[in-house]
């Protein structure tokens, strides 16, 4: 009987397990992300983080009553260290303007966020819930998707694709910026390449009396 409840519970569906899979495996790359270089951390963060916005997505929608607040896992220290390694590869542009932020319609001037803010609050948000998936308790899990549902809606949903559009503007700004450098280099290249030889443009300057 117990089987059978496990087995019908929400906690157990397919849409959710595919998307603890995928938050389970976003925590894990953020983890260890001072061993990868930069180009490859914003290449994959570019990847992920969609797959995370469809997935949570697809959540089932139910109700729930809870009686007890859930327990948090991500303390200070680790939020701290988490968005220390996303700024090691952000560095100055972690900034960036942000066109969606609640109240900006009253600011005077331009309003501000940042990716490694964004990413590492996701973090906080995803961590919590695997962790609270590893105690293998139905209503606690059950719980645990509710109210990560609920906050992908109201606040973490939000701040993803903010701050997707700022990293797919650092990888492809970059990218246009490389390819001006080699175009400028070639261009220069070939103008030495195609330059007369001096003997040559002496000659042909040359006029008798």
């Amino acid at each position: 009987m117990r089987e059978e409840e496990e087995l019908n519970s929400i906690a157990y569906s397919k849409n959710v397990i595919e998307f603890i899979t995928v938050a389970s495996e976003f925590c894990s790359f953020l983890e260890r992300s001072e061993s990868l270089e930069t180009p490859d951390f914003l290449g994959r963060l570019q990847k992920i983080l969609p797959l995370l916005y469809l997935k949570a997505s697809l959540l089932p929608e139910f109700e729930f009553e809870a009686d007890d607040d859930l327990e948090k896992f991500v303390s200070e220290m680790d939020y701290n260290l988490i968005q220390q390694k996303i700024l090691r590869h952000t560095g100055a542009n972690d900034d960036y303007q942000e066109v969606f932020l609640s109240g900006m319609q009253f600011s005077e001037s331009a309003l501000t966020a940042s990716i490694s803010e964004n990413v590492t609050d996701i973090y906080q948000e995803m961590k919590d819930l695997v962790m609270s998936f590893r105690m293998l308790n139905d209503e606690v899990m059950e719980q645990a998707v509710w109210e990560c549902k609920n906050n992908f809606s109201q606040l973490w949903g939000q701040s993803l694709v903010n701050c997707l559009r700022a990293i797919h503007n650092l990888i492809y700004a970059e990218n246009i910026q490389d390819e001006q450098d080699t175009a400028k280099n070639q261009k220069s290249e070939s103008k030495n390449t195609n330059r007369k030889p001096d003997w040559l443009n002496d000659r042909f300057s040359y006029q008798g009396d």
